[in-house]
């Protein structure tokens, strides 16, 4: 009686021992697999999110001393993204225009915007080359008023990728050899790329 006693207690604590092991890392596990889970939906999301952007806009506002003022908005078509701009109070003449890598337009000079945009490491070119920035928008031209605007298809821009970046008005028309800046000089307007209203 004392043996089969003995050997229940112990089969009893084994178990016990048993469940006090595999309770707290199965409860670990199913957190675990929620956390996954989570993070899997929510890159899942952003994915979908960035793939469902049909289009964006940035308001630019003039840089200090400067009165240059203008919409961009950019809208995904079959074969590019269409790109308007209008712009008001710019110093007569050809004004180089990029996308820049960072949506930042807190230094009076627009500097804080960063260099162009260019994430394949290509070289500056201008909008119509085979190879160049994604960033790389040529020039725009102001007339004797002193507004621009600029209908046109680009076959190098992702708005996935640019969603965030900054967009930049130059004081000098872009040579479209100096590297990487294309010599546009400095920057007249600055503003931050965000998702448009489709």
């Amino acid at each position: 009686m004392n043996r089969n006693f003995s050997k229940t207690v112990l089969r009893l604590g084994a178990l016990a021992l048993g469940l006090w092991v595999y309770l707290p890392a199965a409860a670990f596990s199913q957190d675990h697999a929620k956390e996954h889970g989570k993070e899997k939906a929510k890159k899942q999301s952003k994915e979908q999110m960035k793939m469902a952007m049909t289009k964006a806009v940035a308001v630019l506002n003039p840089t200090q001393g400067n009165t240059a003022q203008g919409v961009v908005t950019f809208t995904q078509e079959e074969g590019g993204v269409h790109i308007v701009a209008k712009f008001t109070g710019v110093p007569k003449g050809e004004h180089g225009f990029h996308i820049h890598e960072f949506g930042d337009c807190s230094a009076p000079d627009g500097a804080s915007a960063g260099s162009h945009f260019n994430p394949k490491g290509a070289v500056h070119a201008g909008r119509e080359a085979e190879k160049r920035h994604m960033g790389d928008m040529g020039n725009v031209a102001a007339d004797e008023q002193g507004n621009i605007a600029l209908d046109y298809v680009d076959k190098h821009i992702k708005i996935s990728a640019i969603i965030g970046r900054g967009m930049i008005l130059h004081a000098n028309p872009d040579d479209f050899t100096t590297q990487p800046t294309g010599n546009a000089g400095g920057r007249i307007a600055c503003g931050v790329i965000g998702v448009g209203k489709p």
